[in-house]
């Protein structure tokens, strides 16, 4: 099942691979020497947790044609969030006054990303979600209503964050096909790294096609990169633009016909004095190793990406969702709460 993109030809890539690589970037270094073998693991680890959902077993006998079923019968199912669904959700009787109040704090929310109430409608309220995976360079994803797709979009949850290393984090997914072997997506995934650094990636037939990375402290000074804070991340996807919000305040915005960027590491960690003792330095060598492998990766990620962006400048429009928690190395807790879809009208 392919999501609908704008340029339909074929790619040659290798799939998530590629959003590990670049997690790998941004996320820790760990294991940069062997590149080949780190995708591999990343892949494996991706098309395991796609395979263990429902609608991915549907996906994985899909095609072209199921696909616009499956978005017509989604379009339908968010016209129709009744007070059924409503009541669902707050687990109470069908009532107007039900629906008005799980919506009401979602429309005044509206306006922190430039929109109003008439812009769209509700897709989806979902309950508090918690990931957690463990291992190394795995992921995991989740989202109780995989069948509803969106090109245009808010999506926004409180992420709340517990990683054994600061380059593992939580995120999303959009606009994917859910193919398990050669997925064509993009992500927005958020780390602890450097006090906070989110990036974005597309993969095209399961390889980097693009990549922006951000630091939201450089204009959220409110974001909290330590462990067992949260944060409320949210996406707004209008056609090629992509913005990307922490806090209600907007860290950065991507056109995705736009090819990527190198990334913008943030400085060198500061050495300690002479007469630090000697478990500091020790942890400045630590850190300082640490950001040189990343700034490497980095580098050859964005070589990557602009290559295969070149051949074939993928633009996704339409697809599936889900929430993702990303571990690099030991344990990694994602906890969602307050999570919401709004679709917006075309």
């Amino acid at each position: 099942m392919k999501a609908l993109k704008k340029n339909s030809r074929s790619k040659p890539l290798a799939i998530t691979v590629v959003m590990l690589m670049v997690l790998t970037m941004l996320l820790g270094a760990c294991g940069t020497d062997n590149v080949s073998d780190s995708m591999a693991a990343t892949v494996s680890a991706i098309r395991g947790a796609i395979a263990g959902t429902a609608t991915a077993e549907q996906i994985k006998a899909a095609n072209a044609g199921e696909l616009a079923a499956a978005q017509a019968e989604a379009t339908q199912q968010s016209l129709n969030i009744s007070a059924t669904q409503t009541a669902q959700y707050a687990n109470r009787d069908v009532s107007g006054l039900a629906t008005a109040t799980l919506t009401a704090p979602i429309i005044a929310e509206l306006p922190s990303y430039g929109l109003n109430g008439s812009s769209g409608r509700i897709g989806w309220i979902h309950d508090p979600l918690t990931l957690e995976i463990r291992g190394y360079q795995e992921f995991t994803y989740g989202n109780d209503f995989m069948n509803i797709t969106a090109g245009n979009f808010v999506l926004v949850a409180d992420v709340t964050w517990d990683t054994q290393y600061g380059d593992s984090g939580c995120g999303f997914m959009f606009r994917s096909n859910g193919d398990q072997q050669k997925p064509d997506q993009y992500m927005v995934i958020a780390t602890r790294f450097a006090e906070g650094h989110v990036i974005f990636t597309a993969l095209d037939d399961g390889e980097l096609a693009n990549m922006h990375d951000f630091f939201p402290k450089t204009n959220d000074r409110s974001f909290d990169w330590q462990n067992g804070t949260t944060n409320r991340i949210a996406i707004v996807a209008r056609d090629t633009l992509i913005e990307i919000y922490t806090n209600l305040v907007k860290i950065g915005e991507i056109d995705t016909t736009q090819p990527p960027k190198p990334i913008n590491m943030p400085p060198v960690p500061l050495a300690p004095p002479n007469n630090a003792s000697q478990a500091v330095k020790d942890f400045y060598q630590e850190q300082l190793d640490v950001y040189q492998q990343i700034s490497q990766q980095a580098q050859q990620n964005y070589q990557i990406a602009n290559a295969n962006y070149q051949k074939s400048k993928p633009i996704f429009t339409d697809g599936f969702l889900s929430m993702l928690a990303f571990t690099q190395g030991g344990t990694t807790q994602c906890t969602f709460d307050n999570a919401w879809l709004w679709l917006l009208e075309p």
